[in-house]
């Protein structure tokens, strides 16, 4: 009353958002930013972190992110100011570049002249649904308004891992189980026992020969084995006794950072647990760039379960397994040759765009 009093069309104006911004930008949104940003850079448009921010405001009006959380995470997107033909830009930093280019030669190679699979290509992924995953709009009577109430909060959930080939999903690959935790993403849930024991029981077993095994970049994917050299994310321990091992002389006062330094100068590529259980198979392992869920069809599978899950949703777990079981059906052979197709055009979009930016960029050097 006190501010209608001061201002009677203060009714009318739009409720003005309260409490703390959002912390973090959807992951959904990555695929959308970076092709947002890569057509700028092709037009040599000059872009800010400002028209990123009213970019992502058109797509959801209701969703306002601070400019420093918006900063943060296209760095962890690998993205950076970085010299542009003309002036400073956003673009994606070198190393996130160079993991594309080295993943996408790697499937380029795998294809023959008419763009098939030399070796069978098998995508495994994880996600999770919660038992309130639901539409947001219903159709209802303006006068009664809509008779469905949604619970608030998202529920227990259910974390999902399986693999897709152009066949479909693999057979028998499917496991489905309760998460303990309530907040955060199904990364918590996992740890590299229980993939390991996935990927050796289930996922193996069930591919063709000679299969490429397709991954993106989780911890837990990426379990080193014991004689493998550190990575930087080691600690500074490991690193050291690595570097002791191999007669590598340094000061005992040697920060991490220095120990990195010459690590990254004289070790070899790191081996992982699950690359040397697939290779004993006869199966290789390739793991995409970064920040790439554009790459993985898997991804797209997700979506048709979770948009199939969210029709027939009754904000019950025992419900949320059942629709689960009947919305993987919707994913058949024709919808995984689909989808594979279109990330292949995804894969020759990214070649080439990234092969013309760099001749651009010499011509002007020029």
């Amino acid at each position: 009353m006190a501010q209608y009093r001061k201002d009677p069309e203060s009714l009318d104006a739009p409720t003005l958002m309260r409490g703390r911004p959002a912390y973090s930008i959807e992951s959904s949104d990555q695929e959308s930013v970076r092709a947002y940003i890569r057509e700028a850079n092709r037009e040599g448009v000059h872009i800010t972190l400002e028209t990123i921010q009213v970019f992502l405001r058109s797509k959801s009006p209701d969703q306002i992110y601070h400019i420093s959380t918006l900063a943060r995470t296209l760095d962890r997107w690998g993205f950076e100011f970085g010299k542009g033909i003309r002036t400073q830009h956003l673009k994606e930093k070198d190393n996130i570049i160079s993991a594309r280019q080295r993943y996408l030669r790697k499937m380029r190679g795998n294809r023959n002249s008419d763009n098939q699979p030399l070796r069978p290509e098998v995508y495994l992924d994880e996600s999770y649904v919660n038992k309130n995953h639901s539409h947001d709009l219903v159709w209802h009577s303006v006068e009664d308004g809509p008779w469905i109430q949604k619970p608030t909060g998202k529920g227990e959930r259910l974390i999902i891992l399986n693999a897709i080939t152009m066949d479909g999903w693999v057979p028998n690959a499917k496991i489905v189980f309760k998460s303990t935790r309530k907040t955060g993403d199904y990364h918590g849930q996992m740890d590299g026992k229980l993939f390991s024991k996935w990927f050796t029981e289930a996922l193996l077993p069930n591919i063709p020969s000679q299969s490429i095994i397709v991954m993106d970049n989780a911890s837990y994917h990426n379990i080193l084995t014991e004689d493998s050299a550190p990575t930087p994310t080691c600690s500074k321990e490991r690193i050291r006794d690595w570097l002791d091992q191999n007669k590598i002389p340094c000061a005992e006062d040697c920060l991490k950072v220095e120990l990195v330094e010459i690590l990254r100068k004289i070790a070899p590529e790191p081996t992982y647990e699950v690359d040397v259980i697939a290779k004993k198979e006869g199966h290789k392992v390739l793991r995409t760039p970064p920040y790439h869920p554009e790459l993985q069809p898997i991804e797209k599978c997700w979506a048709v379960v979770k948009n199939e899950v969210a029709r027939h949703c009754d904000f019950s777990l025992e419900n949320l397994r059942i629709q689960l079981d009947a919305a993987f059906e919707k994913v058949t052979a024709n919808t995984c040759k689909k989808i594979i197709k279109n990330i292949r055009d995804v894969e020759d979009k990214f070649w080439q765009e990234d092969a013309d930016f760099e001749e651009k960029q010499e011509n002007f050097s020029l």
